[in-house]
This record gives structure tokens, C-alpha cells and sequence, in this order.
């Protein structure tokens, strides 16, 4: 059991971020017109508003409550004087609200998905599966908030902690931090892992192209109407 940790664990997450990162360069070199979500917005476009839309919010909190919370080195909460049960306790809170309406979008997302035979006709194995996927991930994560109520001294979310910044920091005993973790917070890792792994081969390499340039461009981009914005024909020059 040691060894498959040590593998898991020690090794699968660097195998993990180089296909992530070398195949989403391979992908957009290769083969930029399969880079793009496929939309299918046409068909029940209520659902998949409200459905992307609490998808899309929710994943934004989950993911960057993650990011700060596993990669912040521990002394510089110590320094501000945030303790592990508070943050352990703020976990819980912000990432139950964001899982939930997460929760909710995928599930509206993912009826329309497998319940609509048009948008099910137009679906690759691709979609649906990714979608299922993130659908057990986010499961997942709803069933460690019970585990970490046990916990509330912050002791169990410093060990991924100190995992998650010894991988970043290639650590040669990354693995040793997770070894005695219950199973569901040891197949929410496996399977976040194996999201980064597959990510180049779906449709989740457009999270790349997000617009964030948007927010910072300037000027404003002129809309004209279908009556208004209409270009005169040229004059018609007499025949000579």
C-alpha cells in the first residue's frame, strides 16, 4: 500500500501536469480548429444558461479556493494570524455554497446533455464524458465536507498542504503526507489529477482562451443595429 501511494501520489502528479501542459501546447500547434467548447446553445438555451452559468461561478470559487488554499505556504497564514480551525471551518462554508450551485449547473448541464436527442446526437463521447467526470469530482469534494467536520482543528488540511507544496516544490516525499488520509479525500486527489491528465484531449482546453483581456482593453466596441448599421451601395456610374 506504501508503494501504490508513493506512486499515486508521488508520481502520478507529475505525469499529470506534463501531459496537461505539453499536450494543450501539441493541441493548439496541431490542431487549433478542435480547439473550441462546441456550443450548443440553440437548443435549450434556458437550461444551459442557468446551468453554465452556476457551472461556471461555482467551479471559479472552488478552483481558486483551492489554488490559495493548498499552494499559500502555512507560515504566511500564521503571520496574518488566521489559525487552521478558521480556515478549515472557512473551507467548509465557501466551498459547500460553491459546490452546491456547482452542483446544481452540472446537474442541469448534464440532463440536457444525455436527455436532449438532438444536443445528445451532436455530443461527442468527449463531452458527455468529461461532464460525468467532473459530475463524480464535485460529488466527491460534497462528501469530504462531512470528513473535515471531523477535523476541525485543521490538522487533516494541512497534511494536503504540505502535499500539495512539496509536489510544487519537487519533494522527493510529497507522497508520505497523504499516506494515512481517509479513501474519499484520497479519490478526490486521484481523480482531480486525472482531470489535468485527460484536459488537452476535451473540450476543457477553452478554459486557455478565457478573454480575460476584455477587462482590461480600451475603447468600446461599436454594435451597430440591422437597420442602421447597413452600408449604402455605391453609386451606379453611367455608362459612357
Amino acid at each position: 500500500m506504501q508503494s501504490l501511494n508513493s506512486i499515486v501520489f508521488g508520481w502520478y502528479p507529475y505525469l499529470c501536469f506534463t501531459v496537461f501542459l505539453l499536450g494543450s501546447l501539441f493541441r493548439f500547434d496541431r490542431e487549433q480548429y478542435t480547439w473550441r467548447t462546441g456550443s450548443s446553445q440553440l437548443l435549450r438555451r434556458r437550461q444551459l444558461m442557468w446551468g453554465s452559468n452556476l457551472f461556471h461561478v461555482g467551479i471559479l470559487v472552488i478552483f481558486g479556493g483551492h489554488f490559495v488554499g493548498l499552494l499559500t505556504p502555512i507560515w504566511v497564514f500564521d503571520m496574518m494570524g488566521i489559525s487552521h480551525s478558521f480556515k478549515q471551518i472557512m473551507a467548509m462554508v465557501a466551498g459547500g455554497v460553491a459546490g452546491l450551485m456547482c452542483l446544481v449547473g452540472i446537474t442541469l448541464l448534464t440532463h440536457r446533455r444525455l436527455f436532449d436527442p438532438r444536443i445528445r446526437a451532436n455530443s461527442s463521447f468527449g463531452d458527455t464524458a468529461i461532464l460525468l467526470i467532473l459530475f463524480a469530482q464535485l460529488l466527491l469534494g460534497l462528501a469530504t465536507i462531512p470528513l473535515s467536520a471531523g477535523h476541525l482543528d485543521g490538522h487533516e488540511m494541512v497534511k494536503f498542504m504540505n502535499w500539495a507544496q512539496a509536489i510544487v516544490t519537487l519533494q522527493p516525499d510529497a507522497a508520505q503526507y497523504v499516506l494515512d488520509v481517509h479513501p474519499i479525500f484520497k479519490a478526490h486527489l486521484t481523480l482531480g489529477m486525472t482531470i489535468f491528465l485527460v484536459f488537452p484531449f476535451t473540450r476543457l482546453v477553452h478554459v486557455w482562451s478565457a478573454p480575460v483581456w476584455y477587462l482590461g482593453r480600451r475603447g468600446y466596441q461599436v454594435v451597430r443595429s440591422r437597420t442602421g448599421g447597413r452600408v449604402a451601395p455605391p453609386p451606379v456610374q453611367p455608362a459612357e
